[in-house]
């Protein structure tokens, strides 16, 4: 696990905000997935994806490291934020928004 962490730890220092899905950008291989790219697309602000499905050690490895079990996961300065359903919650209410001002 802990050549994984090390890894995860990798993309998260290299980018400020990351998005680890099912799929990229451009393909999101769920309904979870698009909702949380279509909010960050919305917003207007550049994130890195990272596609589980093409690493099931990462797949696995993601879910350990934040204690998060579902897929998306949302991270902003190394913070875990969470899945599509919070990332929608906190965008209706503009607390995304300002997260990602900051």
């Amino acid at each position: 696990m802990s050549e994984i962490k090390t890894k995860i730890e990798e993309i998260l220092n290299a980018n400020q905000v990351v998005l680890f899905m099912k799929g990229t950008q451009q393909f999101p291989m769920c309904g979870f997935s698009a909702r949380a790219t279509a909010i960050l697309q919305d917003i207007g602000v550049q994130f890195k994806d990272v596609n589980v499905m093409e690493d099931e050690a990462i797949r696995q490895g993601i879910k350990e490291y934040g204690n998060w079990p579902t897929i998306p996961q949302l991270y902003i300065n190394k913070k875990l934020v969470g899945g599509s359903d919070i990332m929608m919650e906190m965008y209706e209410a503009g607390e995304l928004q300002e997260l990602l001002k900051s």
